[in-house]
């Protein structure tokens, strides 16, 4: 699962986002982030099938573990993610969210689609915004409120107005990873100001290995040879993705690149079909339409704004 949350300090909005010169190549590098993204949770959804969720995000964890490792040794950074001012009880307290979060997002994949899941999940950041405020310092508007309030109602059209949709396993599933993944960014951004972002990579990476493993090891089933595609599969689409969402926001302004992020649903939609032969149904467009456009109307306007 990979929702970015929304970026903490955009410029205001206009003709210096589409004209900054680092604009097109980091736009280019979020697509191709959402593209690897969505692959590594399409080979999520594949071993779903055939291993129980907490055995997958433990899978996550160890075939990540050594290509973070190793580019933490090339770009020399190992006495920056383990000195001394390393916020041991966060990155701890993160760790344990995001197992929780990816065990509960690959429990919705066993019965909802990439596109499904994925507009669910885009309340993310949404609930990331309202987090910001007690834990970050950080203040809402109050007219973004009213964006905040149409995102949400995107969600209940997203799930259909049925009771026996509002019950999913799944839907409820993913809602809980999305939750989840707003505390686990909120944290992120507590740490990113002591600690560099390959910190974050590493320790999340470790805590998915350790804590995944241990828990799932009551119900380990052995790792089948013909899965071992799927495993470089989830490992290298991951790892590339990581790289790739750094990139974007590396060079270009946040306010114009965020928006690229919803193209993962167009990847998830085309995946779905390839090798599933299944498509959103029109509540599902509908709600994403919404929360998409809700979601872009709070990162073109500055949302959330620092405190001052």
């Amino acid at each position: 699962m990979y929702v970015s949350p929304v970026p903490m300090d955009l410029p205001p909005p206009g003709r210096y986002l589409m004209t900054h010169p680092g604009n097109l190549r980091s736009i280019s590098a979020m697509l191709a982030a959402c593209a690897m993204f969505a692959c590594m949770d399409a080979s999520v959804k594949a071993l779903a099938s055939h291993y129980p969720p907490l055995q997958v995000t433990a899978l996550r964890g160890f075939t990540s573990l050594p290509l973070v490792s190793l580019y933490i040794l090339w770009r020399r950074e190992l006495g920056a993610v383990a000195g001394r001012h390393v916020r041991w009880g966060l990155h701890l307290l993160r760790g344990v969210i995001g197992v929780v979060m990816l065990t509960m997002f690959t429990t919705g994949l066993r019965s909802l689609g990439l596109a499904e899941a994925y507009t669910l999940s885009f309340v993310a950041p949404l609930l990331i915004t309202i987090l910001a405020i007690p834990l970050l310092g950080e203040r809402v508007k109050a007219r973004h409120w009213t964006a905040i309030a149409v995102g949400f109602a995107g969600i209940v059209v997203a799930l259909r107005p049925n009771q026996a949709a509002f019950l999913s396993i799944g839907a409820l599933a993913v809602l809980a990873a999305a939750v989840g993944y707003a505390i686990f960014s909120v944290l992120g951004r507590l740490i990113g100001r002591t600690e560099p972002s390959s910190s974050l990579v590493l320790w999340t990476t470790m805590c998915m290995a350790v804590f995944g493993g241990a828990l799932a090891l009551p119900q380990w089933i052995p790792v089948r040879a013909e899965h071992g595609l799927l495993l470089a599969g989830l490992a290298v689409s991951g790892f590339l993705g990581q790289l790739a969402i750094s990139e974007a926001f590396r060079h270009g302004q946040a306010a114009a690149v965020a928006p690229f992020e919803y193209s993962a649903l167009a990847w998830a939609m085309l995946i779905d079909w390839t090798f599933w032969r299944t498509a959103p149904d029109a509540w599902t467009l509908a709600g994403a339409a919404i929360i998409i456009g809700s979601g872009i109307y709070l990162v073109r306007h500055e949302l959330p704004a620092a405190s001052r």
